[in-house]
């Protein structure tokens, strides 16, 4: 049997015994895929459980989201935050912004997330809150600076998030091409060799790389 067979069967498997998304989430992957033209760049069914449960457990006081996209990962997210918690969510794209503040006005959490529109870059270091847990969700070429500039402002224990990790296959070639996958590897090269973190690497969705702050 094909491994490309094998893989699409288990995606369509793990689907089946996944906990579904709740009305509102279920209504964004919807109007997503319907009317956004890079509605891939979504997170998917079983990634924003993930996401939810990850939060769940941490229970973090304040979570940074970097790329918001239409609000599908925040709200999976701001599922775990402490009852004060806050969540900031950064989206360079003002439409994309616009639409993610409308779910999010519909949520249950509305008064736990923030959100910025701009540059992250020049963001972040406006933010005045250390974080528990961090999802890295943005333009590939950025991530080794977006994990730098988080990195002071991580608690010891604290957990980065990183997607597209394994970018569509491309970080899997003999050779390695195009700027993103070439920039992703080198970010998941950098993550490897810092001593002060440990990591694995998820092969959930487009790869998922879980990176904790050391203690000491």
């Amino acid at each position: 049997m094909p491994v490309p067979f094998i893989i699409d069967q288990a995606v369509t498997y793990s689907d089946v015994f996944t906990t579904p998304p709740d009305p509102l989430l279920q209504i964004i992957l919807d109007e997503t895929r319907a009317k956004h033209p890079k509605a891939h760049m979504l997170s998917g069914e079983v990634q924003g459980q993930f996401l939810s449960m990850l939060s769940c457990m941490k229970k973090p006081m304040h979570i940074l989201e970097i790329g918001t996209f239409t609000g599908y990962s925040a709200l999976c997210l701001a599922k775990g935050l402490a009852p004060s918690g806050l969540l900031h969510t950064i989206e360079s794209r003002l439409e994309d912004a616009q639409t993610a503040k409308n779910y999010f006005e519909q949520s249950n959490y509305a008064n736990q997330i923030e959100l910025h529109i701009g540059d992250a870059k020049e963001i972040i270091p406006s933010l005045p809150n250390v974080f528990d847990l961090v999802f890295i969700d943005a333009d590939k070429t950025g991530y080794i600076d977006y994990y730098e500039m988080v990195m002071p402002k991580l608690n010891k224990g604290g957990v980065i998030i990183a997607d597209n990790v394994l970018f569509h296959g491309e970080v899997l070639e003999d050779t390695i091409s195009g700027k993103n996958a070439t920039a992703i590897h080198a970010f998941n090269e950098h993550v490897k060799n810092d001593p002060r973190t440990s990591q694995v690497l998820l092969t959930i969705r487009d790869g998922m790389l879980l990176i904790q702050k050391n203690e000491q």
